[in-house]
Order: C-alpha cells, then sequence, then structure tokens
C-alpha cells in the first residue's frame, strides 16, 4: 500500500515549503504538525502492556507507523495488518486500531506495538511475552477436562483450572456448556516446553475487572440513592443484588408491601430491579466488604395512601388471613393492606376463647369495614356484618310488629297478656 500521504520513517523528505538552506523536516516533526495546537501541550505516559486506540499516521514497506500519545508515535508490524483469506495489507492512514505496548520506547526513542497480544496470539513465543508484561490474551474455550478446561490460543492449546475460569460467589455450579464455545480473555501464567504446557487464569482478571468497577459503584452508592441493580442470588431471608461490583441485599420485608413468604414470590435471579439504599454499615466483613441494605418497597406505591377513599366503612371485601392472634385474625384485603377482626366480630352465636376457634391462616373470609385509621394504619374488620345486619333486621321486624299490635288492643279496648299479643302478630 503506497504511503505518498506521508513517508515512511527510513526515508526524510523535505518538506514542499523548504528552501534549500533548511534542515530536512524528520518523521517526529511531521507527526507533530499533524496534532491540534489544544493538545500539543500535553503529556501522554506510556507503559509496556498499556492497551490503546492509535491512529495511522503512515505506512512504510514493513512498518506502520501510529500515534500513542501527543508528541509520539509507535510502530507496528505490517504483517499483522496482513488479511489471512486474501493475503492483502488492510491497513490505511486514518484507520484507528487497537494495539498493546511491547515495548515503551524509553530506550530506543520510538514505542513497539502489536495486535496480536491481548488478542490471542499465534505462538509460545507470544504467550509468554503476553505473561512477561501482563497482559491478556484472548482465547477461545473448546471443551472441558478433568479439573478444568481447553482454551485455544491460535495454534496453542491452553489448560485452565476449574477454579480459574470464573469468580466463585456462592450458587449452583455454572454448567460447562456456558463457557464452551466463548473467547474470553486470559492472563497467561505458565508457558513451558515451548508451549506445549500453558496454563492460564480469567479468575485474576474478574477480579481486577470487579475491583475496578465497584470502585467506581462506590461513587454512587449513598444512604438514599436510588440505583439500577441485577437480582444476584436469593436467601430465605432476602436477595442479593449486584450494583456493578457490589453487592446489597433486599431483606424479605423490604421487597413488596405485600406478605411474603419467600422472596421468589416477588423477585427471580437475573431480574433487573430498582432500589433505594437504606443504610450502609460502618463495619466491613472478613472480605473488606461493607453491608448494604437496599428496599425496593420504598420505591413502590404506598397502598395505605389511598386505603381511605377504597375502603371507606361499611365495605364489603374478600380476604386472606394471615395472622391468627388469641385477641384476633389479620386479614390482608389488598397487598400491603391488612385489617384487624377482633374476636368478637369473629362469629354470632357463640363466645370465642381463642380466635384460632374460628379462624386459621390462609383461609379465605368475606370481611366488611367497620372503621378505619390511616394515622395509624389500622382497618377494623368484621366476619359477621353481614349476619348482624339480617340478626338487626329481624329484631327490626319483630319491633314494629310489637308496636303494630300494641296500638290495635289499645284502640280496642282489652290489651291482654304480652304473650297473647306476640301470639295474635304471628298469627297475622
Amino acid at each position: 500500500m503506497s504511503a505518498s500521504k506521508f513517508p515512511s520513517k527510513p526515508s526524510r523528505q523535505p518538506a514542499p515549503t523548504s528552501s534549500p538552506g533548511d534542515a530536512e523536516e524528520d518523521f517526529a516533526s511531521l507527526f507533530e504538525a499533524t496534532q491540534p495546537k489544544a493538545t500539543q501541550a500535553k503529556v501522554t505516559r506510556i507503559a509496556a502492556g498499556d492497551l490503546l486506540s492509535c491512529t495511522v499516521i503512515a505506512v512504510g514497506a514493513s512498518s506502520v507507523f501510529v500515534s500513542v500519545g501527543d508528541k509520539s508515535e509507535g510502530t507496528i508490524d505490517i504483517a499483522e495488518f496482513r488479511d489471512p483469506s486474501t493475503g492483502e495489507f488492510v491497513v490505511a492512514v486514518g484507520d484507528v486500531v487497537k494495539a498493546t505496548i511491547v515495548d515503551d520506547g524509553e530506550s530506543s526513542g520510538s514505542a513497539v506495538l502489536s495486535r496480536m497480544l491481548g488478542r490471542g496470539g499465534h505462538g509460545a513465543a507470544e504467550l509468554e511475552q503476553a505473561m512477561g508484561l501482563g497482559i491478556p490474551v484472548e482465547g477461545v474455550v473448546t471443551g472441558e477436562n478433568k479439573g478444568g478446561y481447553d482454551v485455544q490460543f491460535g495454534n496453542i492449546r491452553a489448560f485452565c483450572p476449574g477454579s480459574q475460569i470464573d469468580l466463585r460467589r456462592g450458587g449452583a455450579r455454572i454448567p460447562a456448556s456456558d463457557y464452551v464455545g466463548k473467547r474470553y480473555a486470559f492472563r497467561v501464567t505458565k508457558v513451558e516446553n515451548d508451549g506445549r504446557n500453558v496454563v492460564v487464569s480469567r479468575r485474576d482478571i474478574l477480579e481486577e475487572e470487579g475491583a475496578a468497577a465497584a470502585a467506581k459503584a462506590w461513587e454512587s452508592i449513598r444512604v438514599g440513592a436510588e440505583l439500577e441493580g441485577t437480582i444476584r442470588s436469593l436467601r430465605d431471608f432476602g436477595a442479593f443484588v449486584d450494583l456493578g461490583g457490589v453487592d446489597g441485599m433486599i431483606h424479605i420485608s423490604e421487597l413488596s408491601y405485600a406478605r411474603i413468604g419467600h422472596p421468589s414470590e416477588a423477585v427471580e435471579v437475573g431480574q433487573k430491579v430498582r432500589v433505594k439504599v437504606l443504610k450502609i454499615s460502618d463495619r466491613t466483613d472478613r472480605d473488606g466488604r461493607r453491608q448494604i441494605g437496599l428496599s425496593m418497597r420504598a420505591l413502590a406505591e404506598d397502598p395505605w395512601v389511598a386505603a381511605a377513599s377504597r375502603f371507606p366503612t361499611g365495605t364489603m371485601l374478600s380476604g386472606t388471613i394471615t395472622r391468627v392472634e388469641a385477641y384476633g385474625a389479620f386479614v390482608e384485603i389488598t397487598p400491603g393492606v391488612e385489617g384487624l377482626v377482633h374476636i368478637s366480630k369473629m362469629v354470632l352465636d357463640r363466645r370465642l376463647n381463642h380466635a384460632r376457634q374460628a379462624a386459621e391462616v390462609g383461609q379465605a373470609v368475606d370481611v366488611s369495614v367497620i372503621g378505619i385509621d390511616l394515622a395509624e394504619r389500622r382497618i377494623s374488620l368484621s366476619m359477621v356484618a353481614a349476619a348482624e345486619q339480617v340478626r338487626d333486621g329481624e329484631v327490626a321486624a319483630d319491633r314494629r310488629d310489637q308496636d303494630r299490635v300494641m296500638a290495635e288492643q289499645k284502640d280496642g279496648g282489652t290489651l291482654g297478656t304480652f304473650a297473647d299479643l306476640l301470639d295474635e302478630a304471628r298469627r297475622k
């Protein structure tokens, strides 16, 4: 490919405007002239192992010249830009490529980079170099074996111990099928026998990424903050949420206004949730982590806000008994709202010594609202209101009949006995 726009480093051509008496302009000067003035004053430090996004500024016969920082340039072997299917070199001035610093150029004056490192390499030499520099390399998990996994790096097969393929943070074991066929970044920990014995680890990289993510996550974690997270695991007492490298816990009582017996009734693993930070412990556990208390309930609509308008006195409802005490039974009439049926409002025909004589947890019952106190979040319910209405209606009817008979007897003269009056009322 032609390098007509920029001369290659070995040959220095005079600038078009140079006079015969001017000194020849070297490649570094040409590179500096192409940079915006606003950035020429900045200095970017580079080090072996850094993965950079570089802009191609010139293409030579054997090397591609790229920018690696203000006033700095580096070279990449042009062979790394060869298309394996056609054999052609695919690169042009202005292209942006990712490459790893192999030599920072401190001694030679020019940095050397490689596109292969960090992308799997193609042989033992590249893997040894990556191990020495601590550079992650990409490989494909090709299968599971006794004790771990086979990982392919170009024409080199490596071994990743099972304990090093992922982070182990409890929960069920992840099946091998979740890894096989996927490409991951690994760190080379051993290269022996000219690449016939290569050991790699993914866990170290994940821990480093997790530490970086945790540091960033802590920038937004504070009491009262509303955050996005993912349900990571469930326990009987609550749900653990990944906040982006930092775990918090939602107690079962903070999952919902509704009464639930297990967190799985409200959320599931992998679910995206929005939570509010309730508290952050001042103490750390043995792993140096601080406990974070979260709540989903705090961000949900409070069902008690509309309770007065939804459940005025006299409203007939269906509910479920959630708790039975000696003095009465608690009935959930809507998720998050419970009312109390006092023991005196449970049956009409007898006196109860304990509410469990007429109610049990899980029982569906029909109730009516007989009182509501929003300030105290209390609703008084009755299981016998309908029966009381029937009874009171019958008593009122009897009273009306008695009054009518008494009036008729008074007009006719003799009133007779009270029993006679009742008998006559019934015959009518």
